[in-house]
């Protein structure tokens, strides 16, 4: 019992919630760039927090199920069609064996998140299911999904029907602010270099992944070169000898050497993964306090989100 993979889009991956305490061996976190997007899926079809489901970057994803069960997409503006029919994002909908599930292209943001209820029964390598290309490890094969590939789940006639209103979904722009907490290398970056980061905006380039998004505006100098290489975390923001910043994200190697001027709040960072190149980032400080304030607020309000029953 599975959903068959007819076409994979441009890039879908297995994604549960990350691997975690193994960058000691030199494997990174991984896991879904939008965890919004990824736990509110999660949370409407019923699953445990942490349970897998497909990243789909950008469409043009096309399963066919080989099982009844329930689904839903939650995320970029992508739009669903089940056997050619409309259906809605942050919904869940009742799925039949030889049914044709079927994710276009973006039209809003790009990261998209289509789960079962259930889940898919994929093991996990290193604690987690998560797949990560690079280190060839995580769901299928540690690769991303091919034609012909199997996503393993069980039948599920019983998960509720729900959805989350409207007014409470994400909604997906073309630009962000990034709140930054400065780091122990700020002071590398000599007061004018400072306020130009902060005051500048910068451009989404075309080489940006999963494991980080390079930013194209007014380069910034730094008093040193390089450092001797260390532990880099989640939304650290690096400047190379150009100048121009590198945000960190999921993929990240788990050491580097380029001066790092602050880490990117994670919360703003997953709505940096969902712009695509062009659009624009701006830079904002902010405490520390500031940051675990609002870190706490969004995961009380993602707790607490009302979602609704409907009948179908």
């Amino acid at each position: 019992m599975s959903l068959e993979v007819i076409q994979p889009g441009l890039m879908s991956l297995l994604q549960d919630s990350g691997r975690f305490g193994q960058q000691r061996i030199g494997l990174t976190t991984g896991g879904p760039l939008d965890p919004e997007a990824f736990a509110l899926c999660n949370r409407l079809l019923g699953n445990e927090a942490g349970a897998t489901l497909v990243e789909v970057s950008f469409g043009g994803l096309v399963l066919k199920a080989t099982v009844e069960t329930r689904l839903c997409v939650c995320g970029a503006e992508m739009p669903l069609r089940i056997n050619g029919e409309p259906r809605e994002l942050w919904r869940v909908h009742p799925v039949r064996a030889g049914d044709e599930i079927a994710l276009e292209f973006a039209t809003a943001g790009c990261r998209a998140y289509l789960g079962v209820a259930g889940g898919f029964a994929i093991a996990p390598r290193f604690g987690s299911a998560s797949t990560v290309v690079r280190e060839k490890i995580g769901g299928l094969a540690g690769d991303k999904l091919q034609p012909g590939d199997s996503l393993p789940c069980s039948a599920n006639r019983d998960a509720p029907l729900r959805y989350l209103d409207e007014a409470d979904r994400p909604h997906y722009g073309d630009s962000v602010t990034l709140r930054v907490i400065p780091g122990y290398q700020v002071d590398h970056f000599p007061p004018l270099e400072q306020r130009r980061f902060f005051a500048s905006e910068y451009t989404v380039s075309d080489r940006c992944d999963r494991m980080g998004y390079r930013l194209e505006g007014p380069a910034i100098a730094c008093d040193i070169e390089g450092i001797l290489s260390e532990g880099i975390c989640f939304g650290a923001i690096q400047i190379p000898a150009d100048g121009q910043p590198i945000v960190l994200l999921n993929d990240r190697q788990t050491i580097g050497g380029y001066p790092k001027i602050g880490a990117a709040l994670s919360l703003d960072v997953a709505r940096l993964a969902q712009l695509t190149p062009g659009a624009t980032v701006r830079f904002e400080a902010i405490t520390t306090e500031a940051a675990h304030n609002a870190l706490h607020l969004a995961r009380h309000r993602l707790q607490h989100l009302p979602l609704t029953e409907y009948r179908p």
